[in-house]
């Protein structure tokens, strides 16, 4: 499924608390970048929980060397991104190098479908390219730009999330400049190619950090999972299929609207519940257990085999991530969707330091949780649904569809 770039800098910024506390500058001498580098050489391993239990400390700090002896010929894009790089050896996705408030925002949105690049989101003037095939960024094939991002992910989590990670990347100007695949990081060419194989290109400009646009897509009715975007916690009713469904994007604050689905329960008498934590990054795992988790699992009409399902993506988070695992280990829910991004037996608690020059904000992971005692360090769904392009242009959620469609047993 699609990860629209507000779902992804939502996510973020729930990973990200507290927010940028100071001003970045990016504008360093070769002695500032190397002071900054040699503090996060130094301090990141010792305020990480365990900063070697991927990439061995050999290996972090060669990669270390090297940037260092490369930054004189780097300008700040290369630099930031060679410092990403160098943190995402540590491997949990909780721990990251923050990109700057200012990282070129080309305002499209692309995602994989299958094999396929498409441009997903537009705003208004670049209508031509919705739903293009990517074929190019500027002259790197696109294939290739993704095996350039690729390494700046978080390296010992599961392969969804890293695939999330380059769509959004491939939109971010200053990533794309600092890898070299583009020469401005304030715009982007991309070679399209249409349904009926047509080239052409497009040439899409940055927008100021605080720039407000209403994205265009290829459908006219959203699908139920994109509704209320600015609700963090909403129910819904769908009396045909006798289906509450709830969507649920962070596990804060629950104690109201949770009480709220369970007034709703309890007027419509709902055959299923639909817990959808798609949108989901994280928050806190101890509030979805106690109230979200905990009370559904009371619910002696609804916690039964095929009544209750939780729908999961790439990017269903951090806590919202544990409370997924809780729920398959706690309830009778069935995980529809795709598989986490995350791994469930990992890293987490999250501190942040900025470095000392660039002021660049630095996560990292203090503690380790384990929430899965299954043969693979994964969450993988029970029904697996993998939605194509053409279902995403349509409008149709065929994860949703599916439940809806399915007699309870």
């Amino acid at each position: 499924m699609t990860i629209s770039r507000n779902i992804a800098a939502f996510v973020l910024s729930l990973l990200s608390i507290p927010a940028y506390c100071q001003t970045e500058n990016l504008d360093l001498s070769t002695a500032q970048w190397r002071e900054d580098l040699a503090f996060l050489a130094r301090e990141l391993p010792a305020r990480h929980a365990n900063a070697f239990h991927f990439t061995p400390r050999e290996q972090f700090e060669a990669a270390v060397a090297a940037l260092d002896a490369r930054i004189p010929h780097l300008d700040s894009d290369a630099i930031w991104t060679g410092m990403q790089r160098i943190v995402a050896l540590i491997g949990d996705g909780h721990t990251h190098l923050r990109a700057p408030r200012d990282e070129g925002n080309l305002p499209v949105e692309i995602a994989r479908f299958g094999e396929d690049y498409r441009i997903t989101s537009v705003p208004a003037g670049l209508e031509n390219a919705l739903g293009g095939r990517v074929l190019k960024v500027h002259e790197t094939p696109v294939s290739r730009a993704a095996e350039l991002i690729l390494p700046l992910s978080a390296r010992d989590e599961n392969p969804p999330l890293a695939q999330a990670f380059v769509e959004d990347a491939l939109t971010t100007g200053a990533t794309l400049h600092g890898l070299g695949i583009t020469p401005d990081r304030n715009a982007a060419r991309y070679t399209l190619a249409d349904d009926a194989g047509r080239q052409f290109n497009v040439e899409v400009h940055a927008v100021a950090p605080d720039a407000k646009f209403t994205p265009i897509r290829p459908f006219k009715q959203p699908p139920l999972y994109r509704e209320n975007p600015e609700s963090l916690f909403w129910c819904k009713y769908l009396p045909d299929a006798r289906t509450l469904y709830c969507n649920v994007r962070a596990m804060q604050n629950l104690y109201i609207t949770a009480k709220e689905m369970l007034a709703l329960v309890a007027q419509h008498s709902p055959d299923k519940l639909v817990i959808d934590l798609r949108q989901n990054g994280g928050g806190d795992h101890t509030v979805g257990e106690r109230w979200l988790v905990h009370p559904i699992r009371d619910l002696a009409s609804i916690n039964r085999k095929g009544h209750l399902f939780v729908l999961v993506g790439a990017v269903t988070f951090s806590a919202a991530m544990n409370n997924a695992a809780q729920f398959r280990s706690q309830t009778a829910a069935m995980l529809v969707g795709q598989t986490i991004g995350e791994k469930p037996n990992s890293y987490a608690e999250v501190r942040t330091m900025a470095l000392p020059n660039s002021h660049l904000t630095v996560r990292y992971s203090t503690r380790y949780y384990r929430f899965s005692e299954g043969p693979e360090n994964a969450i993988r769904p029970d029904r697996e649904i993998v939605p194509m392009w053409a279902e995403y242009r349509a409008g149709r959620d065929p994860v949703l569809e599916w439940v809806l469609a399915r007699g309870a047993l």
